[in-house]
């Protein structure tokens, strides 16, 4: 019998998808891709403290990534006083979890910096309107995301709190944040106590388009996508039972709904008007 040099990888795409697409071979011999094909988010950490030269070298790394025009308007917050982390974890309510982690860092994005070089050089800012929080938020997303690749490439585990943002101007305050820089999410860290699940995701054919964006078959797609997921990995509970009551369905999708049907962040605008920017 052969080995099929794709198996490597082939069983965690299943597990991603219920239809798993085509895994090219070179793919199937490399770490770092199966460690991001099967990654998931950890919750639940062994005490053992992360070394801070790899703290420093992953910090290094994320600030590596892409930036637009080489701006580099992101930064790490890496809380290391336990205060702090119990004010965070306060503030991100119903995730008591975060005060155990390892480590917290809190990634922003920051047009503070550009400001000040055009202080600095004399020179007016000409960019004062949405596209200069959409350029730091660009940029602060693909430093999060290159953390946490590296980060689970090296065997830690990660997971992203974007609830720092439910109270955003209490987390400015917290962590001293300057008019024009803003927390955009939080990431707990720290060595897995179990391996995380590997989520199913929607299948390719309903997010990944050829020349231009697609919807034919979208939603008999989400819903063989529901079944799928409440076969293999059903929801534990259910969103809202008050509200909705108990759907023997219950499935991504409808999950998907009820969160987003309680207001969430209405007042982040605010803040982010109050932090300097100008949203036209």
């Amino acid at each position: 019998m052969t080995t099929d040099p794709h198996a490597s990888l082939q069983p965690i795409f299943a597990a991603r998808f219920a239809d798993p697409p085509t895994t090219h071979e070179d793919a199937a011999d490399t770490d770092l891709i199966r460690s991001m094909a099967g990654r998931g988010s950890c919750r639940a950490f062994l005490d053992d403290p992360v070394p801070a030269p790899l703290i420093e070298t992953l910090c290094a790394t994320a600030l590596a990534a892409p930036t637009k025009s080489d701006l580099q308007q992101r930064d790490i917050v890496l809380i290391q006083s336990s205060d702090i982390r119990q004010r965070l974890a306060e503030l991100v309510a119903g995730q008591a979890w975060v005060a155990d982690a390892p480590m917290i860092a809190v990634f922003c994005g920051n047009n503070r910096r550009q400001r000040l070089l055009h202080d600095w050089h004399g020179v007016p800012f000409a960019n004062d309107h949405l596209d200069a929080l959409f350029n730091a938020v660009g940029d602060a997303a693909i430093a999060l995301g290159a953390f946490v690749t590296a980060a689970e490439a090296l065997g830690l585990g990660c997971c992203p709190i974007s609830a720092v943002r439910n109270e955003a101007a209490a987390v400015s305050e917290l962590l001293q944040l300057p008019s024009h820089v803003f927390p955009f999410a939080g990431l707990a860290f720290g060595y897995p106590a179990s391996a995380p699940l590997i989520s199913m995701r929607l299948p390719l054919s309903v997010t990944c388009h050829v020349d231009r964006y697609q919807e034919a078959g979208l939603r008999d797609a989400v819903q063989t996508y529901d079944r799928a997921r409440a076969e293999t990995q059903p929801y534990d509970k259910q969103r809202f039972l008050a509200t909705f009551g108990d759907d023997p369905d219950y499935g991504w999708s409808t999950d998907k709904v009820r969160q987003y049907n309680a207001p969430e962040r209405d007042g982040f605008g605010d803040y982010i008007r109050a932090q300097g920017f100008k949203l036209d």
